[in-house]
């Protein structure tokens, strides 16, 4: 795709977003994307850029490591967003580069996370993935477990989870356990909910989700990584 069709994409996307919003009655603005940008260089990602859009999602932080200093360097006001798994070990170089890490799902990973904020002095953002469809291959915890997990990290690690983060089953409909996540979340006072990618986010936002992840609707279907 030109940049040209990503742009108009991601104009599009936005516009459906705030239909599904409006259509939910829910406020203008009460819905954010973020654009999931893996395998995506940051020659296609700065024209995104430049048109003022600032939230993006990365995978892997290899990957983003070797693409997004430059860019931020040059938008500061980005909010880069790690939406894939992460390994204990990955914690401290993702807590200099992201902003917000969604995939928060075990004790080990918060304590070093928790570790790595105190030794940088950089605090980052913190959801919580919640394994809502309880699939074996998926990461995240146990919806039956979610509760105690938040209560652990506040109490023993001092972090706050400002979000739950989730991924339907495939194939199934996705309203239910869109539900079931924001259902998670008012009982533990917790205020964003990201939820919903590119086949799913108008669910999502019926739903509450406060953030959408998309990226096949505006970079059209990936190359395999």
């Amino acid at each position: 795709m030109t940049s040209g069709e990503q742009i108009a994409g991601l104009r599009t996307v936005l516009q459906e977003i705030a239909a599904a919003a409006a259509a939910a009655g829910r406020q203008p603005g009460s819905v954010k994307l973020t654009v999931a940008s893996k395998t995506q260089g940051a020659e296609r990602i700065r024209p995104l850029l430049e048109t003022g859009h600032r939230i993006f999602g990365e995978n892997r932080v290899q990957e983003a490591q070797g693409k997004w200093p430059g860019l931020i360097a040059d938008f500061p006001d980005t909010d880069l967003r790690m939406i894939g798994p992460l390994q204990s070990n990955k914690a401290e170089d993702a807590i200099k580069l992201f902003s917000v890490i969604e995939t928060l799902d075990r004790i080990s990973l918060a304590r070093a996370l928790a570790k790595g904020m105190d030794k940088t002095g950089r605090r980052v953002r913190l959801f919580l993935e919640v394994n809502i469809g309880a699939e074996p291959q998926k990461a995240g915890i146990a919806s039956a477990d979610a509760d105690d997990f938040i209560a652990r990290c506040r109490r023993e690690f001092g972090l706050e989870i400002e979000g739950l983060m989730c991924i339907p089953p495939a194939g199934e409909e996705p309203l239910p356990y869109f539900t079931a996540l924001a259902d998670i979340a008012r009982r533990n006072g917790v205020a964003q909910l990201s939820m919903g990618m590119s086949a799913d986010y108008r669910q999502a936002i019926a739903a509450g989700a406060t953030y959408v992840r998309v990226g096949t609707a505006i970079f059209g279907a990936r190359e395999t990584a």
